[in-house]
């Protein structure tokens, strides 16, 4: 999320929080023993075990991470199958009965067939009304306010400047492949050749004769295209200061003059005070060109196919068949659809996602586990604290401010301390896009809401059920839901070691995101500030080149190679975050004797590491690797296994690694930040 620069641990998964079984905390039997972990710890921990468990048909990745998630998905299916089967009878507008209905009405097949594209017919009527620029832009403002914005994005966020009150952000939007490159360089035609055929074929299921949606699908393409060329790649998108460019409303009138913000301001029934960010001028300034210069015709070819693209999973199959075919078989390589309920489930989570949390905790997370995390924190926390406190590399000046915000970080654990009010939710028992239409709504009005406001640091960005973490940059704040307590991440049975090198090791990245190349740049209230002296900056950014170098050479496919610059951020957080885990891991031992304990016939150094490399466990197919790759902040799996311990000595000493051996980097190669 550019705005508020959240920085999760990977992607989104969930799981069934303290689940336990009875397999040893860390299987030996996985590990390969004929690989020397000093030549490739990745294949050392892992290749036996991902040789033995291919991709499923429905995934397009497999590993630690997606086998946690299928736990959870089954978890929250019951909590569902549940509340569907209660909800007539449950206590009217609780949150049991919506979720309930919700979930009754999108797996009621036969009903979602029988209505057809009725559901999505007055959309796309009013989309066929359209006469003039000033129809087209009436008809974003009516959408924005619907929660259905097309084109960009609007939404709120802490202003970089005043972290302590939220303002509102417009940012680019508008494309239906991954990113801005994929419109433009050679290695993506065939994507491109696909994804027009893609549009074509699901306007032809809406009703448009085959050669009219042959012939818009181009329109669609062309403009797409000129977005695309007005738009920001990934890389640039990580700069703070290209997510924030603060104008008053008459300055923003006056960028885009065939586009009045006051109007649409207006329209949603809200006030920007003194202005909001109009985060990317250049493509506004195109986009406000395009309402000018492209026939209404074309803009209406873009808006019903994303119209009908964006609704297709409350649509009859076809609908849903088609999307699949592109964006899941074509463009990820994925061989099956998932399950009808994992579908439906997926839009629950979109819709209602925090009310499912409130469930999901409710059975599935203790007070005790939510103790033992924060205990955890605070030791990782502790951790950084010396490591700051002892840089050697660090003025005064700028350590102190950087302690400064080591003081300000606010942890968060397990779930919301307020949850929030579904009251003004109209869910019904049948009808799944009315439903979905009406939480899209409702959400959209929440976050405006917020505009004007102070900042609650308080809230959540992400439900109790993921498995992952974040740290957001503009309140400093670092957040562990409930689902990431368990097994490997924490395992209550499992030694000290494994837990750190576990969910030790994703604290400690969390809260080196405060101070990675980007975090860095926010103060200890949240501000976009710079608190580093100039000699100070320049000694950090040649330790990052080297980062960036090291992920630079991985190659995770023949003539495909990671881009270091777009991983930086989760790259410094591994790194930083794998060593202050390695320091708090120390005082956790206690004594010598409990120090120098084996477990089957390892170290506690070494299992560690091990648990390191297993949470990284996993695969991916090729095409989903290519689109990770591109738009990805986060590195494949396998780089994150190797990539931080081959820059700790710790690592080379706790499996007798030489000087030369590929998991041990030294000299200029080697990075040492934090």
């Amino acid at each position: 999320m550019p705005v508020t620069f959240l920085r999760p641990l990977a992607f989104a998964a969930a799981a069934l929080a303290g689940a336990a079984s009875a397999a040893p905390s860390f299987d030996t039997r996985d590990l390969d023993r004929r690989t020397d972990p000093c030549q490739d710890f990745d294949a050392y921990v892992n290749a036996k075990w991902l040789a033995a468990n291919p991709v499923p048909d429905d995934q397009t990745r497999w590993g630690a991470f997606q086998i946690l998630r299928e736990r959870s998905l089954a978890a929250q299916h019951a909590i569902v199958e549940e509340a569907a089967k209660k909800a007539d009878g449950a206590k009217p507008g609780s949150v049991e009965q919506k979720i309930g209905w919700f979930y009754r009405s999108g797996m009621d097949e036969a009903a979602i067939a029988k209505a057809g594209l009725a559901p999505l017919a007055p959309k796309l009527e009013r989309i066929t009304a359209l006469r003039t620029p000033d129809d087209l832009v009436a008809y974003l403002r009516e959408a924005f306010a619907r929660g259905d914005g097309q084109v960009f994005n609007f939404g709120a966020g802490a202003d970089y400047r005043d972290a302590s009150m939220q303002i509102a952000y417009a940012r680019q939007g508008g494309l239906g492949l991954p990113t801005a490159e994929y419109y433009s360089k050679p290695e993506h035609a065939k994507i491109r050749e696909a994804y027009v055929g893609h549009i074509g074929r699901m306007l032809e299921l809406a009703g448009t004769p085959g050669e009219t949606a042959a012939r818009q699908a181009q329109q669609v393409m062309a403009f797409e295209m000129r977005l695309a060329a007005a738009s920001l790649v990934p890389v640039e998108l990580r700069d703070p200061a290209n997510q924030y460019h603060f104008v008053s409303l008459d300055e923003a009138d006056r960028t885009t003059p065939h586009f009045s913000w006051s109007r649409l301001v207006a329209t949603l029934g809200i006030e920007v005070g003194r202005g909001f960010s109009l985060s990317q001028p250049k493509f506004f300034a195109e986009f406000d060109r395009m309402l000018a210069e492209v026939p209404v015709a074309d803009w209406q070819a873009y808006l019903r196919y994303h119209a009908i693209e964006d609704a297709s999973t409350y649509l009859p199959p076809a609908f849903e068949r088609e999307s699949f075919e592109f964006y899941g078989r074509t463009l990820s390589g994925q061989k099956e659809m998932k399950p009808r309920w994992k579908r439906v489930l997926g839009a629950i989570e979109g819709g209602m996602g925090m009310a499912l949390g409130e469930l999901y905790v409710a059975r599935h997370f203790t007070l005790e586990a939510k103790r033992r995390m924060d205990v955890l924190v605070g030791n990782l926390r502790q951790a950084l604290k010396v490591r700051l406190e002892n840089l050697d590399w660090m003025s005064a000046a700028t350590k102190q401010k950087a302690l400064e915000k080591w003081e300000t970080f606010l942890p968060k654990v397990g779930y919301p301390e307020k949850w929030r009010d579904w009251s003004g939710l109209a869910i019904a028992p049948d009808g799944f896009y009315a439903n979905a239409e009406a939480a899209a709504k409702y959400n959209f009005a929440y976050r405006m809401a917020k505009i004007g406001k102070p900042t609650d640091r308080l809230e959540w960005r992400m439900t109790p059920q993921t498995v992952n973490a974040y740290y957001s940059s503009t309140d400093n704040t670092i957040n562990f839901p409930a689902a990431i307590l368990q097994p490997p991440f924490f395992d209550p049975r499992a030694d000290d070691a494994l837990n750190y090198g576990g969910i030790g090791a994703v604290i400690g990245h969390e809260i080196i995101h405060g101070y990675d190349d980007q975090g860095s740049k926010f103060d200890a209230k949240g501000n976009n500030a710079n608190w580093w002296t100039q000699e100070d900056r320049g000694k950090f950014e040649a330790g990052t080149a080297r980062l960036v170098a090291q992920y630079d050479a991985y190659s995770p496919l023949p003539d495909v190679h990671l881009n270091g610059k777009l991983t930086l951020g989760e790259n410094l957080a591994d790194l930083g975050g794998l060593t202050i885990a390695y320091d708090a891991l120390r005082p956790a031992l206690g004594d010598l004797q409990a120090a120098h304990r084996k477990i089957d016939g390892f170290t506690p150094e070494q299992r560690f590491f091990l648990n390191w490399a297993r949470v990284w466990r996993g695969q991916s197919r090729p095409e989903a690797l290519k689109v990770q790759v591109n738009s990805d902040p986060h590195s494949p799996e396998r780089f994150r296994a190797i990539g931080a311990p081959s820059n700790l000595d710790a690592f080379a000493q706790a499996f007798a690694c030489k000087a030369g051996d590929p998991m041990v980097r030294s000299g200029e190669a080697q990075a040492k930040i934090w």
